[in-house]
């Protein structure tokens, strides 16, 4: 038995601002039989992960091509691999069966053939949705975590400033920092984000980046005293006047430069001087450097989760068709919380 299977493509490199016309879905036939003495597993996909990180792999070169495995440059013309979570249709792997639910890093398509290690677990039954383990539960969730406990070492009372604080990311370190008793303010690219920043996941105050002038001025606004910790998802001018405004002993935890993927000319130049005399903390990281902290992570956010303290924020698309618009739209402030196309339910 065949199958035909729609798959996402870029069709040249990206250099800039990703557009839909950058992409094209094409088709293949898949066969879902498996020769004998195959060790592959092929999977139905129902949950796609959109992530901005994504955008570097696109282009011809980017300084994270040789970092880690999973930025590799990806090649125009073939599938884009990505976090996905699909059912098992053929094993020819012992160790998954038919109907298997199984998280790995398979393609932005229909169906996807793979080998045992792309998968990275099986889904066992589950009290929360499955989309739970691509987001909040997941990678996202892990970047949170670690960015913020393992890096800032957070103390209650102390002044957190997120940016981009509405996205996959940020909205959960926002949560987090209110759990732990810290005062926190969020900004985001529209009133509206604003809103649910304030009024449903509880920061203390908030605030439209593109409605200032001066980021400078409106950080010292917020913080009259100064920041103690900063979770920067967007890097440019945002860093910049969070660094002017650090206290003494600042810890700058650095997760993403979205602003800077698609414009290098809003590389951030951060006053080193300021580095230096308030002995200000900046590291960047990747979710997979905090693994070994994954149990914890986990144990800890589900408690959260079942006492109903953590808010989930999810946006989804529909269809394979939408991953182009889905993924262009994170560069254009569409999406709040975490981004993910469905192609089946489970």
């Amino acid at each position: 038995m065949e199958v035909t299977n729609k798959y996402i493509v870029i069709k040249h490199h990206i250099e800039d601002s990703p557009k839909e016309s950058h992409f094209e879905v094409k088709t293949e036939a898949i066969g879902l039989s498996l020769k004998p003495g195959s060790d592959e597993v092929i999977i139905k996909n129902l949950y796609i992960s959109i992530d901005p990180y994504l955008i570097n792999r696109m282009k011809s070169y980017s300084a994270s091509h040789n970092a880690i495995s999973f930025a590799t440059p990806l090649t125009p013309g073939q599938a884009i691999d990505a976090l996905v979570i699909g059912r098992v249709v053929t094993s020819g792997n012992a160790k998954f069966e038919k109907d298997d639910l199984v998280m790995g890093v398979f393609t932005w398509a229909e169906y996807s053939v793979v080998k045992e290690q792309s998968i990275i677990k099986k889904l066992e039954s589950f009290e929360f949705p499955l989309t739970y383990h691509l987001g909040i539960l997941g990678f996202s969730g892990l970047s949170a975590y670690g960015g913020f406990f393992e890096i800032c070492k957070p103390r209650k009372g102390e002044t957190v400033f997120v940016s981009a604080a509405s996205g996959s990311v940020g909205n959960i370190v926002g949560q987090y920092a209110k759990l732990l008793g810290c005062y926190v303010v969020g900004c985001a690219g529209s009133q509206k984000k604003v809103t649910l920043l304030k009024e449903e996941l509880g920061f203390d105050d908030a605030f439209n980046y593109k409605e200032e002038t001066d980021l400078n001025s409106t950080l010292k606004r917020y913080f009259p005293d100064g920041i103690d910790i900063y979770f920067d998802n967007v890097g440019g001018e945002m860093l910049e006047a969070a660094v002017a405004n650090m206290k003494a002993f600042g810890r700058v935890s650095v997760c993403g430069v979205i602003s800077e993927y698609t414009d290098i000319g809003k590389r951030a130049s951060p006053n080193m001087m300021d580095v230096v005399y308030k002995r200000i903390t900046i590291r960047g990281f990747l979710a997979a450097d905090y693994m070994n902290v994954f149990g914890d992570f986990s144990a800890k956010t589900l408690d959260y989760l079942r006492n109903g303290q953590l808010r989930v924020i999810e946006d989804r698309s529909l269809g394979v068709e939408s991953i182009p618009s889905a993924f262009v739209g994170l560069f254009n402030g569409d999406n709040v919380g975490k981004k993910v196309v469905v192609l089946a339910d489970e």
